[in-house]
């Protein structure tokens, strides 16, 4: 038997990955497994070449019980993978084999659960683009189970544009991330070909542009600017609702640049089944490709993207004050960043560091605030549950029963018809429910109220009691 001096590593990973490629998908193989390049071997390791700390995250998650396996099988013995990025040795969390998820999370598609709780990190500058905001890049990411699939798709977007999942459309409510993950996709795709057309903008500034265009007899200009590009980024789709000529020349830009195989990217607010006034052949435009949609964060995650806000500012705060706002604002990532920049320019401005009780009194206005916009679900629930005489319990299981079924889409009407949710945030508290399903609950509402007499009353009388209770 050779000694290990001897043994030709650089053959045994060429062989390791000659035999992955015959068994992963071809994106699979362009996306995570033709950037890793040997290094170095030695007696009880493999050192393995990786473009970013991204990457060697992710191919650890991904593929680090096969690789391990496969070079097994190769060299005939266990050896422990160690990652190279630019140069600098960043070791992988152990002997990968055993740290790895499970085989059904190394499909992209599949792999929410493997970016849980991490960002994205890439050393590479971001060049400059005037239209995308240099914050706002895979890196300052941070992914958790609520827009790790948006994550996911957005990545594999940037890596392959026009090819996977074209067109894509991220949508949820307001400071969940879209906008972030949309110019994301613009800063990754510019950093890896520079000579691809980029073109960020909003639905608002593209219907302005469209109406100064076609004032000054210049369409030929707009057409031309936007025909052109090689990736569209339109974000807040839901602006175009009763634009029909911005809707017009917007159908035409993509049957254009989709014939083309150019990347179209779209964020809106809501589910497109949700817009009004939209054309129909738009609508099928915007459902053709991907939708995937943005929910709330976890208090992990919110407590993750604090302290990535805390050191891209380079400022520190308790882990208890930390805690306490992520308790205490759940609605979106734009409130949390509001309220430590209180907390940061308090500590600050009066060269105090920021207690519990400082934080408290500092942000009561935030708590207030997003308290009553949180208890909203809960306190309508309670409410239309104990009117009806059945269980919050009820409301949200799968029974089907009419003494449910009607207090539960009552329940989802009022939600709608008071808070600021989506039918895919409203569907959510409900036992997990489908958009379409708080859709469907709402027009049975509102096509009863016109029969029945007493419905209508019904329902006033529960919204009086919702806002004198918030009041109370």
């Amino acid at each position: 038997m050779k000694s290990d001096e001897n043994w030709d590593w650089s053959s045994f990973w060429i062989e390791t990955l000659k035999q992955l490629r015959d068994n992963t998908t071809e994106q699979e193989w362009v996306m995570w497994l033709s950037s890793l390049t040997y290094n170095s071997g030695s007696e009880n390791s493999i050192k393995i070449n990786v473009p970013s700390s991204f990457y060697r995250d992710q191919v650890s998650q991904r593929y680090g019980s096969v690789l391990a396996e496969t070079l097994e099988n190769i060299c005939g013995k266990r050896l422990n993978i160690e990652f190279f990025v630019d140069g600098s040795q960043i070791k992988s969390k152990a002997e990968i084999s055993s740290e790895t998820q499970d085989a059904e999370e190394n499909h992209p598609k599949k792999s929410a659960r493997a970016m849980e709780s991490t960002g994205f990190e890439t050393k590479r500058s971001v060049s400059s683009h005037s239209q995308l905001n240099p914050d706002y890049t895979f890196e300052s990411f941070v992914i958790g189970d609520n827009n790790s699939f948006a994550a996911n798709a957005a990545y594999a977007i940037s890596k392959n544009p026009g090819t996977a999942y074209n067109p894509c459309l991220f949508y949820g409510g307001v400071g969940l991330g879209k906008t972030h993950l949309i110019q994301s996709i613009g800063h990754s795709v510019r950093n890896d070909n520079s000579d691809l057309k980029i073109v960020y903008v909003t639905a608002e500034s593209f219907t302005n542009e469209f109406l100064d265009m076609l004032g000054k007899k210049k369409m030929h200009q707009f057409k031309n600017k936007y025909r052109s590009v090689d990736v569209l980024l339109i974000d807040d789709i839901h602006f175009l609702q009763n634009k029909e000529g911005t809707q017009e020349e917007l159908f035409h830009t993509f049957n254009a640049l989709y014939e083309s195989k150019k990347q179209i990217v779209f964020t809106c607010d809501r589910p497109v089944s949700e817009l009004k006034n939209l054309t129909d052949r738009l609508r099928s435009r915007f459902e053709r490709g991907l939708n995937v949609d943005l929910r709330p964060p976890d208090l992990e995650t919110r407590q993750a993207i604090l302290i990535k806000k805390m050191e891209a500012r380079r400022v520190s705060i308790s882990p208890e004050v930390i805690e306490l706002i992520c308790k205490n604002i759940t609605s979106n990532v734009r409130d949390l960043e509001s309220a430590l920049l209180k907390l940061v320019a308090y500590s600050e401005l009066v060269h105090k560091d920021v207690s519990i009780d400082i934080a408290k009194e500092q942000l009561k206005d935030h708590f207030t605030d997003t308290i009553q916009i949180n208890i909203s679900v809960d306190l309508i629930q309670k409410i239309v549950s104990d009117y009806f005489n059945v269980s919050t319990a009820d409301l949200k299981s799968k029974k089907r029963t009419k003494a449910v079924t009607l207090p539960r889409q009552i329940a989802m009407y009022i939600l709608r018809e008071l808070t600021e949710y989506s039918t895919t945030e409203i569907g959510y508290e409900f036992g997990g429910r489908d958009h379409t399903t708080v859709m469907h609950a709402c027009q049975r509402i509102e096509s009863r109220m016109k029969t029945d007499s007493t419905l209508e009353p019904t329902i006033n009388n529960l919204i009086r009691t919702v806002k004198d209770d918030i009041k109370s």
